[in-house]
């Protein structure tokens, strides 16, 4: 019976070695028998088709017979010469390659491995160049992706995007809204009178807002001279933080309307300077044309006003001022009308394809991407894609409105205006937390408003600072603020919010709870100092204060009046020791010293240790339920959305569920009655 294979089922055809099949032995008779046979050619000879083998011939010289003896002496020899040879290696089954980029460092430069082309896909994805394309296919040509640090920092996956592909879906290019047309200096004051007062050059652009734009119609945006300004935060603070006195003494009247505890403030920020004029290179503006006057037409709506009405306008502005305080070049997230119009701009053929693959069906991928990776600048974009120059009056048909920025009071008014040594002027107070995201150049790049605002405290701490060094060193001596003040610093505003929820449901008196975490304790300050004017607040008010270390980043620590250590419990979500607990139980150990923090030694008791200001709220569940249900309670909460707004909502829903004894859904609906009646406010962001 012949050898068979096993299992040699058509539903597996992977042959395995014969089993049970008896080996043939071959003895030296043997071997000398067969070198008397006919043996083939050798195989560096061949046949010529027309020439015949000659079966009973020999083929090659016959073989001298010898001894057996001799011959196994012979072979013998002939093993213990003959290199020994490894085993071959089974071929590997593990995955050496999962993208184009290990394809191509396997393949190197491509030289000897030809045989790899048949297997490939055609589709050129396994190779910087195409491959050669089959009979009658014709050639891809593969873009060549631009080679910079802003292009690189998109990170873009475009596949295999050649510039012979077909794009479906392309977005409209947005339309042109704006014109320019040149003007005299000498007609301006007789048709454009409000324009008189008004500097065009460069330093009074980058100061001063455009007189058109009205926040407040017919009100214009306000230069509040900074009073003072200073740093909240330590040195090592994951975010940094500065409070801001503006003087507001001199503030038009509007309606009667005036600044209430509470309330909120918009700041209109320009642009980064640095920025703006980084973008008139590369958009190719001549200098001389950048801060020329010219007449500028907008076809309708309510741009450049901010909330003016919606109609056409014809103004006097220049090229700088208008990216420096009318579109936002930083904070909006690129759209497709963008990408489109950059295309549409594009001389460089593979920039192009690019810009219009995001604008396309096919790169919706790389679209969201892009919307939600990352911040993309249009700076970024402009270095990423330089061929790209679109005027700048089309391109303010594709980019956002820059909106003003709005900052909670940090004290009362009245309070502040009270102030000793103040002479008559009155003060508002803001604290701002400094926004970071980062940037293609490496380094952290600030958001608009906070950005700006950081720039002036800057400016305003270094003159404190220099004065002070000035005072050790024996010259001449000021007064704190008077070096800041010199500068002649300004923030441009105007009265903002001042009936929005934190400022519409504060009352003078009734029990209140205060959950804030961060920058959004700042609005909390201005309640406390109102309500340590009236009468003493102690059993009438309870603030819980979320921060991450109470040594860096514990913001108006010790400006709280003299009921501070009282009325507030500061909860530390990163502090290196245990975060201060007021628990009288076992396990605690309380201070001695007054003001100082009870400290955890019980491990057992370090639930008790509340480590974001939701937790705090379930400790104090007794106090937050009391006040919830009081006739005249309230119940703020201030800070950001996402992960403190979120978690003290649901903390609100575990103390009613158990100090009422209510399910989650009665629990929930309680807290919406509540915040219908104006007992519990969320200002969160």
């Amino acid at each position: 019976m012949p050898p068979t294979t096993r299992p040699s089922h058509r539903r597996d055809p992977i042959p395995r070695e014969p089993q049970d099949t008896p080996l043939l032995s071959v003895t030296l008779q043997l071997k000398a028998k067969f070198n008397t046979m006919a043996s083939a050619r050798s195989s560096g000879e061949s046949l010529r088709p027309d020439e015949a083998v000659d079966s009973d011939g020999w083929s090659t010289p016959p073989t001298e017979l010898s001894e057996p003896d001799e011959a196994a002496d012979h072979i013998e020899a002939l093993r213990s010469s003959s290199p020994r040879r490894e085993r071959k290696r089974r071929a590997s089954t593990a995955t050496v390659a999962t993208n184009s980029e290990d394809i191509r460092r396997l393949l190197g430069n491509g030289n000897g491995t030809k045989f790899l082309q048949k297997y490939c896909c055609g589709d050129g994805c396994c190779m910087l160049e195409a491959l050669p394309a089959a009979e009658g296919r014709p050639k891809h040509h593969f873009i060549s992706q631009p080679d910079n640090e802003a292009y690189r920092f998109l990170t873009l996956n475009i596949g295999s995007l050649t510039l012979d592909t077909d794009l479906t879906q392309l977005v409209d290019p947005p339309e042109q809204k704006i014109s320019f047309a040149p003007i005299r200096k000498e007609s301006i004051a007789d048709k454009f009178p409000d324009e008189t007062q008004h500097e065009h050059d460069r330093d009074a652009v980058d100061m001063y807002p455009p007189t058109y734009m009205k926040p407040h119609p017919p009100y214009a945006i306000y230069n509040a001279p900074v009073y003072g300004a200073r740093e909240l935060t330590k040195p090592g603070a994951e975010k940094r933080t500065f409070h801001f006195d503006l003087d507001v003494t001199d503030y038009p009247a509007e309606g009667g309307v005036d600044f209430k505890v509470g309330g909120a403030v918009g700041v209109t920020p320009p642009n980064d300077p640095y920025v703006v004029e980084d973008i008139m290179n590369h958009l190719g503006i001549p200098r001389f044309q950048r801060d020329k006057p010219v007449r500028l037409f907008t076809r309708g709506g309510r741009w450049p006003t901010i909330w003016g009405d919606d109609q056409a306008r014809e103004l006097v502005t220049t090229r700088r001022e208008i990216l420096t305080w009318t579109v936002d070049i930083s904070s909006a997230s690129p759209t497709k009308p963008l990408f489109r119009l950059l295309a549409d701009y594009a001389h460089a053929a593979n920039e192009k394809k690019i810009l219009l693959f995001l604008a396309s069906a096919q790169g919706q991928a790389a679209f969201c991407d892009i919307r939600t990776g990352p911040h993309i600048t249009l700076q970024q974009l402009l270095l990423a894609f330089p061929s790209s120059k679109p005027p700048l009056e089309v391109l303010c048909g594709a980019l956002n409105q820059l909106m003003p920025r709005f900052y909670s009071l940090s004290n009362d008014p009245h309070v502040s205006s009270a102030r000793e040594g103040l002479a008559g002027r009155r003060l508002i107070e803001m604290a701002v937390t400094i926004h970071e995201t980062p940037a293609f150049t490496g380094a952290q790049r600030t958001g608009v408003g906070s950005g700006y605002l950081e720039r002036v405290a800057a400016k305003f701490i270094r003159a404190e600072d220099q004065a002070k060094h000035d005072i050790e060193s024996g010259q001449h001596c000021l007064h704190p603020g008077v070096a800041g003040r010199r500068l002649n610093l300004q923030v441009p505003m105007f009265r903002g919010l001042m009936a929005n929820p934190l400022s519409k449901e504060f009352i003078s008196d009734g029990p209140m709870v205060l959950i804030g975490a961060g920058v959004g304790m700042a609005p909390f300050r201005g309640f406390i100092l109102n309500r340590l004017k009236n009468a003493n607040c102690a059993n009438k008010i309870w603030l819980i204060q979320g921060i991450r270390d109470s040594m860096l980043d514990e913001i108006y620590r010790g400006e709280l009046g003299a009921h501070e250590d009282s009325i507030k419990k500061v909860v530390q979500s990163r502090a290196t020791k245990a975060p201060p607990v007021g628990v009288e139980d076992s396990g605690v150990v309380e201070p001695k010293a007054e003001g100082k923090p009870s400290r955890v030694i019980d491990d057992r008791k370090q639930d008790k240790v509340a480590k974001y200001v939701q937790d705090e709220v379930r400790h104090q569940a007794d106090i937050v339920w009391f006040v919830a249900n009081a006739v005249d309670g309230r119940i703020f909460v201030c800070g950001s959305t996402k992960g403190m707004g979120e978690g003290v909502e649901g903390a609100l829903i575990d103390v009613a569920m158990d100090k009422g004894g209510l399910d989650a859904e009665t629990a929930k609906q309680f807290w919406q009655a509540r915040k219908d009646a104006g007992q519990y406010i969320a200002e969160t962001w």
